[in-house]
């Protein structure tokens, strides 16, 4: 995992878009972002599960984000998962196969900051932080999506009802008491 201020430049948001500006683990800890590396190696489970049982997700799913699987969709897909938004619950995600990139935005200078994930990566994106999700230019990404409850993945797009969202509200008083 690596991260590091998105460039703001035009083209394809599968690439990279690195501005060469790198961001620490404490700026992303800041944000209540949390990151780690679990090498897909034997006992992998295992130590995803302890993750699931210390956070109590109870319970999950895999998916895969690929043209060979979404067909005609792809695209549409991907630009979906690419708008701006936040959801109510944290969105964890545990990378098994592909990568992509997962944009957040700095609260206190609403920048995008991009944090690239590959096989392995474990990344957890808190409740109420507006963040959006590309694969990269392999167009494939796998991963185990952890749930606190039953599945579910809804995105409420930036905007008045967004930024009115409890859980937007209670997610920048967060950030705002740590900093």
């Amino acid at each position: 995992m690596r991260a590091y201020y998105f460039d703001n430049q035009p083209g394809d948001q599968r690439l990279p878009h690195d501005s060469s500006r790198a961001v620490d683990t404490e700026t992303l800890n800041g944000l209540k972002v949390e990151a780690w590396n679990i090498p897909l190696t034997e006992g992998y489970e295992e130590k995803l599960n302890a993750v699931a049982r210390e956070r109590a997700y109870k319970n999950r799913d895999v998916i895969t984000i690929s043209k060979e699987g979404l067909g005609d969709q792809y695209e549409e897909k991907i630009k979906g998962f690419y708008e701006e938004h936040i959801h109510e619950d944290e969105e964890i995600r545990y990378i098994l196969a592909g990568g992509g990139f997962f944009d957040v935005r700095q609260a206190s200078t609403d920048t995008w900051i991009r944090i690239a994930v590959s096989a392995g990566d474990l990344l957890v994106v808190p409740a109420g932080i507006y963040h959006r999700f590309t694969v990269d230019e392999g167009n494939m990404a796998q991963a185990v999506r952890l749930f606190k409850d039953e599945p579910k993945w809804k995105a409420i797009y930036r905007g008045a009802e967004s930024d009115a969202n409890p859980h937007r509200i209670d997610y920048l008083k967060s950030v705002a008491a740590a900093a």
